[in-house]
């Protein structure tokens, strides 16, 4: 019987998860299945793998000398995937991801369109939400992977940075700030500003980039928070604040003259947007040809 790269994979999410019943459920299958098949990856080095006596499971010596192989081997077949992806045009099938909401309401709708016409047979099911909804969606195993603003630390999920934006200063058309070629960070804080909620990746972002500058953004002089973005633009056409927002966001809004950005002199709020899935999940080929297809991409060609 030759080495079962199946059986490697179902070893580590095992140990990974913890416990069979757990691993069984993130690999969609019974825990009779994924216990045989482990007992048979066991027989086939002549050792025990796993100690089954308490309520979770622990490695023996073996168990941990194989570990690192195992999570090689997994890492071998995702790169090998990635590569091929390129060489790949008929490929079929269904991607379920998602993302949250400057991404997949401003960004991912310019680039779907493209994607579509390398790849017609891959049809996209995205949900747009907020990432803790977005985790919690791919942990239950209802989305393949999901894309958002700002870094998390979950120990379940692999997080890659695949695509770069930057954060402006959005003015209305008529107000003080909007004749101004550049201004600094102190000018622009004496105005109210239109904000995006606590916890939002752009939000989060800015604050983060204010604190680099020792400025705290209590300081801000916040006239309303906001849950969408295209609430946030409607706030500053109506002129009750100036506000920062992903310059993907706003290009409607500049072409039509209602909304300018004001270079800042003294602040670049540059950020990252991140993939995130589950450690322990090997992704569809169609999921790995279309984080390729992001990270090859110059947004600023796009958007």
């Amino acid at each position: 019987m030759a080495l079962n790269f199946h059986q490697l994979h179902i070893f580590y999410t095992v140990a990974d998860r913890g416990s069979f019943s757990a691993a069984a459920q993130s690999l969609h299958m019974t825990q009779p299945a994924v216990t045989m098949q482990v007992q048979s990856l066991e027989d086939y080095f002549g050792t025990k793998l796993l100690h089954r006596s308490t309520k979770r499971i622990e490695l023996t010596e073996a168990g941990k000398a194989l570990m690192p192989y195992a999570k090689s081997s997994i890492d071998l077949i995702r790169d090998t995937d990635q590569a091929m992806s390129a060489f790949t045009k008929q490929l079929k099938g269904r991607l379920q991801l998602g993302s949250s909401l400057t991404i997949g309401e401003y960004i991912l709708p310019r680039l779907l369109g493209p994607f579509g016409q390398e790849y017609p047979h891959i049809s996209i099911s995205m949900k747009v939400m907020n990432t803790a909804q977005i985790m919690e969606d791919i942990l239950n195993h209802q989305l393949n992977f999901g894309l958002i603003e700002a870094p998390i630390n979950h120990p379940d999920m692999h997080m890659e940075a695949v695509m770069n934006d930057e954060l402006v200063l959005v003015v209305r058309r008529d107000h003080p700030l909007a004749e101004a070629e550049e201004v600094s960070l102190e000018d622009a804080l004496q105005f109210a500003f239109v904000l995006r909620e606590q916890g939002s990746g752009t939000r989060l972002v800015m604050e983060e980039q204010l604190r680099n500058k020792q400025i705290d953004p209590a300081s801000m002089k916040i006239v309303m928070e906001l849950g969408s973005t295209g609430a946030v633009k409607s706030a500053v056409e109506a002129g009750l604040g100036i506000s920062i927002l992903s310059s993907s966001s706003v290009k409607h809004e500049i072409a039509l003259g209602l909304v300018k950005t004001v270079n800042l002199t003294d602040a670049k709020f540059h950020r990252q947007f991140y993939s995130i899935y589950l450690k322990s999940a090997l992704l569809p080929i169609s999921a790995v040809t279309f984080l390729t297809f992001l990270r090859e991409r110059d947004l600023k060609q796009w958007l």
